[in-house]
């Protein structure tokens, strides 16, 4: 039992901080907004028979 214990505690923590890295992640870094273009061939748009 006292294993058992012991492997819940460290995928609790390692839980823990996968989590409070994201966190920090998507809280501390804003991505910067910019347009992107993309040209598409007009063939794309064709019907193939």
């Amino acid at each position: 039992m006292p294993s058992l214990l012991r492997f819940l505690t460290l995928i609790g923590v390692l839980g823990g901080l996968t989590y409070g890295a994201m966190f920090m992640l998507a809280t501390w870094f804003d991505p910067k907004p910019r347009e992107i273009t993309v040209s598409i061939p007009p063939d794309k748009f064709a019907k193939q028979p």
